[in-house]
């Protein structure tokens, strides 16, 4: 059967799902959009996503990749996002879809990703924000927060802020682009970003930077950490209610990568 690939950009809040993936127990943000799909186009196969976000984790810009029957698909590419959000729940949204390359795949060409974290740093949580931001009411010491994030900035093994799996990741070396902290009022915006993420990497990362916010590390200290190779040694996971998927990048001439890129957050 011929068909044409599409690439959709996907957001949506995590609270209520099990992460993207389709589960066996839970619901998936995947079997959601799968089955918006099949009302449109019965038989359409997987959908393929740039990511695996975790239970709880948000997106704004998720990509993902489906192959539609070109012998069923009468309605022009401008209207499938209107289609598909007319069968979706409110919480699920598709942004962008149009035509891409047959060979273009979501997970494999992706060049990198950026990750947001939020935290509501007063000591009275903004209702408003309690389902998108990790409430901590201590005061912390910013400069430190900053100085510790710079170090995380460039190649390094990152098996110390990322969960155990029930398998073992060979390779745990990432390179991280950006690690900053903006502040707007209570509002701590945690932006990182980089060619890739270990599972539950970025909340490690800024649990940890929380704690060294509270004095519970001194800002140096992400050194030895990243060297010791070893979770213990690190600090804290945030809660899962904080991040956001907000972008992934592509390059202008994507290569595939040799090996799929790990599990992220």
């Amino acid at each position: 059967m011929e068909t044409i690939r599409f690439k959709l950009t996907i957001a949506y809040e995590g609270a209520s799902y099990a992460g993207w993936q389709a589960q066996k127990t839970g619901t998936g943000v995947q079997e959601k959009v799968e089955e918006a799909l099949r009302r449109l186009f019965p038989g359409v196969g997987r959908v393929h996503s740039s990511s695996r976000t975790d239970t709880g984790v948000h997106a704004l810009g998720m990509v993902a990749h489906a192959d539609l029957p070109r012998t069923v698909l009468r309605m022009p590419a401008g209207k499938l996002r209107l289609a598909l959000n007319a069968h979706l729940p409110e919480d699920i949204r598709v942004v962008a879809a149009r035509r891409c390359p047959p060979d273009f795949h979501a997970r494999f060409h992706a060049a990198g990703k950026q990750y947001q974290y939020r935290v509501w740093n007063h000591p009275v949580m903004n209702p408003l924000w309690r389902r998108l931001a990790w409430h901590v009411p201590q005061k912390l010491d910013l400069a430190a927060m900053r100085a510790a994030a710079s170090l995380f900035v460039g190649c390094h093994d990152f098996r110390s802020f990322a969960a155990n799996r029930n398998y073992r990741v060979e390779n745990t070396l990432r390179t991280l682009r950006r690690c900053d902290i903006r502040r707007r009022g209570p509002l701590l915006t945690f932006v990182i970003e980089g060619d890739g993420f270990l599972y539950k990497m970025c909340r490690g990362i800024v649990g940890t930077l929380v704690q060294v916010g509270r004095s519970r590390f001194a800002a140096g200290d992400i050194r030895g950490m990243l060297a010791a190779r070893d979770r213990r040694q690190a600090g804290m996971s945030a809660p899962a209610h904080g991040l956001v998927l907000c972008k992934v990048f592509y390059s202008a001439k994507p290569t595939r990568q040799a090996t799929p890129p790990p599990e992220d957050e």
